[in-house]
């Protein structure tokens, strides 16, 4: 099977970080807060976000590996008084987010008093916004991901004669959005991208063996 074949066969699917906006993110933020206070906490934090992309590696030519990953995460902080409690999940679901909200306040019930716990003052958070510049998302696709891979590969392989093995090259693309809420009444919302290309290879001399390697990362391709 070709590399353009295979890649077809794992083309992206579903959906995209684009299609939960924001508004989902501090909805589940909102539903985090109000049922810690419901379950009676002083005050609560909680951050949640959601990624995808995927990443390719070719060695010698040759496909290794196409790895998607579709990530999501909700972390909650509860304070009783000065008693914290953490609990995190990946399952968004109405339940498994009471679950965790549950779960972190039982933890703070049971915990030693350390009054170095609890939210930053408000006036200490942020009141205005800057755009950051850090969402470049990057419309590729796998098989255009294995030809930038590939041809990597071959510039670093036909560098020089020495150089007679390599450990692959690769290209990863990745884009996500993260909402953090306290009881403050402070919401805010990031998104970002990056993307990364690199290349391992090895040379020999001389019954001698050298690897180096090489990369680029950055927020817009």
């Amino acid at each position: 099977m070709s590399n353009k074949e295979l890649a077809a066969g794992s083309a992206d699917t579903g959906e995209s970080p684009a299609d939960h906006n924001d508004a989902e993110l501090e909805g589940l933020a909102d539903r985090v807060l109000t049922t810690a206070k419901k379950l009676g906490a002083d005050s609560s934090e909680t951050a949640v976000g959601r990624s995808q992309g995927f990443s390719v590696n070719v060695r010698m030519g040759e496909i290794e590996t196409i790895e998607h990953n579709r990530d999501k995460s909700l972390v909650v902080t509860v304070y009783f008084g000065h008693k914290s409690g953490s609990a995190s999940t990946s399952d968004f679901g109405a339940g498994a987010v009471d679950d965790t909200v549950r779960a972190a306040c039982t933890i703070a019930r049971y915990t030693a008093s350390d009054e170095c716990a609890g939210l930053a003052d408000t006036e200490h958070l942020a009141s205005e916004f800057r755009d950051l510049d850090l969402e470049y998302p990057w419309e590729i696709s796998v098989a255009q991901a294995i030809d930038i891979a590939t041809e990597c590969e071959d510039a670093a392989r036909s560098f020089d004669p020495a150089i007679r093995n390599s450990e692959g090259a690769a290209v990863n693309t990745h884009q996500g959005s993260e909402v953090y809420a306290n009881t403050h009444g402070f919401v805010g919302c990031s998104s970002g991208t990056r993307h990364g290309i690199s290349c391992s290879v090895i040379g020999e001399q001389d019954d001698t063996m050298q690897r180096d390697y090489w990369y680029s990362a950055a927020r817009d391709p």
